[in-house]
């Protein structure tokens, strides 16, 4: 199942460290087959509110996103991210591409209902 990971950066120091880390970042994710979806971008808020930029990266799995993130590789350039920045960052698994927010509200109607 597809994964991605996720990071919501509220805002950046654009600094040495932070070039160093966009000058090595795209090496570490070859050997799990990771690749930018989105990076850096500015969402364009179309209700609520959402500071800073958007970053997402596609992995075949989550297990190869999580191998990544706790690679040497990655690992090694991480704290320049972190400690130039504000946000945080999450891993989470996709869904098939046949799902549905319905089947949801079904596991939530019939998790609620003491007869099911």
């Amino acid at each position: 199942m597809t994964a991605y990971a996720f990071a919501h950066l509220r805002s950046v120091d654009v600094n040495e460290e932070i070039v160093e880390y966009l000058r090595r970042i795209d090496d570490t994710l070859t050997p799990y087959d990771g690749r930018f979806l989105i990076h850096n971008r500015t969402p364009e808020v179309v209700d609520g509110t959402f500071e800073g930029v958007l970053v997402l990266i596609e992995f075949p799995t989550v297990e190869a996103a999580k191998a990544w993130y706790n690679s040497d590789a990655y690992q090694a350039i991480l704290a320049f991210r972190t400690n130039n920045s504000d946000g945080g960052a999450c891993i989470v698994e996709g869904r098939t591409p046949d799902y549905r927010a319905a089947t949801l509200a079904d596991f939530i109607t019939n998790a609620r209902d003491p007869m099911s």
